[in-house]
Parts: structure tokens; C-alpha cells; sequence
């Protein structure tokens, strides 16, 4: 009996283990307003989405005003959201474009979700051991120009080189840098961000005119 009762312990202890392994595996997605679906990776304490934002109406429903001409961009003073080129491949392959107004909105993530902070990118970045060699861990190994230094996408994260439109209305650096705003302004014309550049491992912080055109990336609240 104590035999039996043994190697019941041991069948019901190696199910639960199973079942524990299956929950850590199962991927994780989440859905935005415009039904987009996104990945999602837990990386230290944080929960990021692996993909861009790609979203074109905020939370509330509320469309986000979509800029193509480039002169009209460049005088902006609210909200907008671009494609790279204005092609629908390049939103499909790499998110949207938005400028930081419309970030600073509040309402361009999922619910649960939020852009992250600039103090949040650097909680990110120290975790993966520092500016120097983050970008590497950050990069995805595909689709960037070569050489694509040191990128292992040993986070997880995913980065993709989907470029910017500048504070001219100009598309510059597809296939070269990845740029993401933070919801951190640095003046009243400027806000942090992150890049990251296809020839080194760096993962940098910069200050943009909040006219330019960057990336999104969401975080878990």
C-alpha cells in the first residue's frame, strides 16, 4: 500500500509540474481597439508587448487623426499617427508612426497597458545590463541591414528598424535604427526616446522634437 500510494504521489507530482510548465509556455496576447494583436514578453519585473503599436483610434474609440502630406506634418501641434511612406506594408511590418501629442494623450495602449516612461525604458535597459549592450539583446536577428551588430533578441523584445519621420516630414533610416518614444517630455518641445542602430549594440536615449514620427512600445500597468 505505502508503495502505491507512493508512486500516486509521484504520477500526481509530475502532472502538476506539467501543467506548470504548460502555463510558463503559453503565449500570452493581447488585443487593442482596432483588434490588433500583439505578443507579449516578461523581461525582469517588467511585461512588455513584442510588437509595435499599430492602433489608428484611441482607447475611447476616438479616430487618431492620419497625416500623409509631408508640409502638414511639419506644422503639427496636435496629434497624429503616419506610416512609414505612407505604405500600408511598412504599418503591417513595423506599427504606425505617431507623433509624441499623441502619446502624451494617455490613451494610445490597450487597457491594462500604457507607454512607457522614459524612467521605464531605463529599468529595461539596466536589467539587460546596461546602454552598452542592450541594444544587441533588444535587436531582432532579422530584417535589419547587415552587420547588425551583436543582435542576439535574447529578450525577447523583438526591435525592429521600421526608421522615423523627422520634425520635416521626411522617412529616414528604415533598416538602420529603431525608435521608440517614451511618455517622458524632456521640455515643452521635446520628449525622450530610445534607438537602437544596426551597426553596434548600443541601446541609446535621446531628447526629439515631439513633431517627429517614432514608434510605440506598451508596457503591462
Amino acid at each position: 500500500m505505502k508503495n502505491k500510494n507512493l508512486l500516486m504521489t509521484v504520477v500526481i507530482s509530475f502532472i502538476a509540474v506539467i501543467c506548470v510548465a504548460q502555463a510558463d509556455c503559453k503565449t500570452v496576447t493581447v488585443t487593442d481597439i482596432d483588434g490588433n494583436v500583439y505578443h507579449t514578453i516578461t523581461i525582469g519585473t517588467q511585461v512588455w508587448l513584442t510588437e509595435n503599436l499599430k492602433t489608428t483610434h484611441y482607447l475611447d474609440g476616438t479616430a487618431i487623426p492620419l497625416v500623409t502630406d509631408k508640409d502638414t506634418w511639419m506644422n503639427l501641434t496636435k496629434a497624429a499617427y503616419c506610416n512609414y511612406n505612407n505604405s500600408i506594408s511598412n504599418a503591417n511590418k513595423y506599427g504606425r508612426l505617431y507623433n509624441w501629442y499623441a502619446v502624451n494623450t494617455g490613451k494610445l495602449a490597450p487597457k491594462g497597458w500604457h507607454v512607457a516612461t522614459d524612467a521605464e525604458w531605463t529599468t529595461l535597459i539596466t536589467y539587460l545590463g546596461g546602454e552598452s549592450v542592450a541594444g544587441g539583446k533588444l535587436k531582432s536577428t532579422a530584417n535589419w541591414n547587415s552587420p547588425n551588430t551583436g543582435a542576439t533578441n535574447s529578450s525577447g523584445f523583438s526591435g525592429l528598424c521600421g526608421g522615423f519621420r523627422n520634425c520635416n516630414g521626411t522617412f529616414l533610416n528604415v533598416g538602420e535604427y529603431a525608435y521608440w518614444w517614451s511618455a517622458t517630455e524632456s521640455n515643452a518641445a521635446i520628449a525622450w526616446e530610445r534607438f537602437l542602430v544596426y551597426d553596434d549594440t548600443n541601446a541609446y536615449r535621446f531628447d526629439h522634437d515631439k513633431t517627429n514620427g517614432l514608434y510605440v512600445r506598451c508596457l503591462k500597468d
